[in-house]
Parts: C-alpha cells; structure tokens; sequence
C-alpha cells in the first residue's frame, strides 16, 4: 500500500543527489556577491584572499598534522594547488567582466580541455568518440560566440578567463586523478592555499589601479563583510558538499547533476544583472552541454601503445 512505501529507504538515496545540487546552487549564484563587492571598490584579486583566505586557519586546524603524512607528495600538491588557484581566481575575474551564462558556457568546454591533458599527463588516448566530443564542444563555442569567420575566440577579457578557468578546472581534475592516495581535506587545505598564492599578484596589479585604496574605508564597515563571510562560507560548504556527493555516486551521474548549476546561472543572470540570451548562445551552449554529457557518460579511451 501506499503508506508502507519504503520512505526512510528513500531518502538516505537522495541525499548525495541534494548535496550536489545545493552545490550547484551555490556555484551558480555565487558570482553575484561578488559583483557587489567589486562594486564597492573590492576587487577580485582582494575578494578571492579574503573569502579563502577566511576558511584556511579552519582548514589549517582540521587537516594540517594529517597533511605532513602526505609530504611525498608535495610536488603533486603543489601543482593541484596553483592549477585550482588559477581556476578559482580567473572564475572570479571572469564573472566581474563578462556576461556570466557566456563565461559558463566557455568554461564548461573543460571536457575538451581534459581529453587532451588526459592523453597528454595519463597516457589515455582518445577513440573516435573522444574526437567527436572535442569537435562538438568546439563547434559550439563557434555558434555561441556568433563568429561568422575565423576561428571561434572569445570577444573580450571576462570570455578569455571563463576560457581559461575551464582549462584550469580540466587540469586539476587530472592531477586530482594522480593524487588519488591524499584524502580529501589534504588536497582542500593545499587548493584554499593555492587561491592565496595565485591571488596575490592579482591584489598586488589592483593596488596600481586608481582609487585602489577605496577598499580601506569599505572594509570598516559592516555591508562588505556580511558578503565576504557568506562567500566564504557558501565556498567551504560547496566544496565540502561536492566532495560528499560525489564519494557516494558515479562521477558520470555526479557530473550531470552539477550542470544544474548552468541553469542557475541562467536565471540568476536573467533577474539580477538583467542579461539577455540570444538564439546562438541557446544553440551553442546546448551543443557544449552535449559534448560534457556525452563525456559524463565515457567518451571512449584507450591506452597509449
């Protein structure tokens, strides 16, 4: 009968499913606060040291004596840590100076960017399907950006760093694969570490800017701090939430639920900064969002010989 369905059975099931869309909630809209303190003179450089920064003395106090078990691999740490740096730090900028469902898009070609360090740092070569996926994601960005010849590049700074966050992303998914043996928190601690250190010329390029010490008098009061602590703490909880959900159901399920995040950016671009969305970004982000499911799902590798 209706009222013996298994619901306590159920719902133990659902619970990685909601922690990977709470965190694809939370990366969708987080770009917003961050606009607001760049608005107040906060730039991104700043933003990323101070909504980071914020959660490594706690990340420092949960793993920091487990992280010396794992010196041995400080080499491997230490490229995870500048590659997710880079990635973090140009997601920020990126979405400070561009439209944001554009800069996703182009950040989401990050499968293209994985078969190829994959082949290249694993020895995973590509089939025929594996080349598919690479022409799709690309034809794609060519029908998102409208070019009508040439190649398909992005138009300007915040469409560059959306690029190239995608590529940082790709990179540190394939070091993350090398660095199988660390747990979690370790690799966490060097990541948040990662986004100080990469930041810092970011900040030191910000202080050159006119006005650059606004940020001084915006830091005394109470409106910038109440957004730099829910980042920080909507940044700690999306990674943790990630990490969970992901430990508990197949990475080719986990990836698709995180494209929710897309359509977040979507309304959320739509009713806060009022942005637009042509046919030709509909089309091509729907050929990107092929080419990543069609990956979710194992695009076909072979050994390299």
């Amino acid at each position: 009968m209706f009222f013996q369905f298994p619901i306590p059975l159920l719902i133990p099931s659902l619970i990685p499913v909601l922690a990977l869309l709470v965190a694809a909630m939370a990366w969708g809209s987080v770009w917003y606060p961050y606009r607001l303190l760049n608005e107040m003179g906060i730039g991104g450089g700043l933003a990323s040291i101070l909504t980071y920064g914020l959660s490594l003395p706690f990340l420092w106090w949960l793993y920091g004596a487990q992280s010396q078990t794992y010196r041995p691999f400080w080499k491997g740490l230490l490229f995870l840590a500048l590659a997710t740096g880079w990635t973090n730090l140009s997601y920020v900028l990126a979405v400070l100076n561009g439209e944001i469902l554009r800069v996703m898009l182009l950040f989401y070609l990050a499968p293209v960017w994985t078969l190829l360090f994959s082949w290249w740092m694993l020895g995973e070569v590509p089939d025929r399907r594996g080349y598919a996926v690479f022409v799709l994601a690309l034809a794609g960005a060519w029908v998102m950006l409208d070019v009508g010849h040439g190649l398909p590049l992005p138009t300007n700074v915040g469409e560059w760093l959306g690029l190239a966050s995608g590529m940082g992303f790709a990179l540190a998914n394939v070091l993350t694969r090398q660095l199988a043996p660390v747990p979690v928190g370790v690799r966490s601690l060097w990541i948040f570490a990662g986004v100080l250190l990469v930041s810092l010329p970011a900040l030191a390029y910000e202080a050159t800017l006119p006005g650059a010490g606004a940020w001084l008098a915006v830091l005394t009061g109470w409106n910038a701090w109440f957004w730099i602590l829910l980042i920080a703490v909507v940044l700690f909880l999306a990674t943790h939430t990630v990490q969970y959900g992901l430990a508990r159901i197949p990475p080719n399920r986990g990836i698709v639920i995180l494209l929710f995040e897309l359509i977040v950016v979507a309304v959320t671009g739509v009713w806060w900064a009022n942005e637009v969305i042509e046919m030709n970004e509909w089309i091509g982000g729907a050929m990107i969002l092929a080419a990543t499911l069609v990956t979710a799902e194992g695009y076909g590798r072979r050994e390299r010989p």
